[in-house]
């Protein structure tokens, strides 16, 4: 009878041991998907960062100049077809997942970049533009979420 006590007992402590590492891992499993989640996050964010400094960079190369700047950039000046009207006077650039340069139906980003000229009363004339980067979502491109602003002037030529 002492045996089978013992058994007993080694199986219900054996059966605690199974349970609390249950837990843990349930734990560890969820605190690595969070950590997934925001590595995929930081690394979208940075990505963003790039794109829209390389935007300003080229807006301020060229003056204001919309037309150069999509060039630079591989972008249209406005969305054509593929996209909403509101994109009409911007540029805008369309990536997918990896950040490569594609078409609105298969976009995941968009950078926009638009631009007014003003001015100054010193005779400078300044071309002020807004370099938005977001991910793209559903139909609009304005349900999105921005991800990163960057505000740029340049003197225009």
């Amino acid at each position: 009878m002492t045996n089978r006590s013992k058994s007993t007992l080694f199986l219900i402590e054996q059966l605690i041991v199974i349970a609390v590492f249950a837990i843990c891992a349930v734990a560890c499993i969820s605190i690595l998907a969070a950590a997934f989640s925001t590595a995929n996050d930081t690394r979208a964010i940075n990505r963003a960062i790039l794109n829209a400094e390389s935007g300003a960079e080229a807006f301020k190369a060229t003056g204001g100049d919309l037309e150069a700047v999509a060039e630079i950039l591989g972008g249209t000046v406005g969305a054509g077809d593929a996209g909403p009207a509101y994109l009409s006077d911007v540029v805008v650039v369309f990536y997918d997942d990896s950040w490569r340069i594609c078409d609105a139906p298969d976009a995941s980003y968009i950078l926009t970049l638009g631009a007014k000229v003003t001015p100054h009363s010193n005779g400078l004339i300044l071309s002020m533009g807004r370099v938005i980067v977001g991910r793209v979502s559903g139909e609009s491109f304005i349900e999105g979420q921005q991800l990163v602003a960057l505000d740029v002037a340049a003197r225009t030529r």
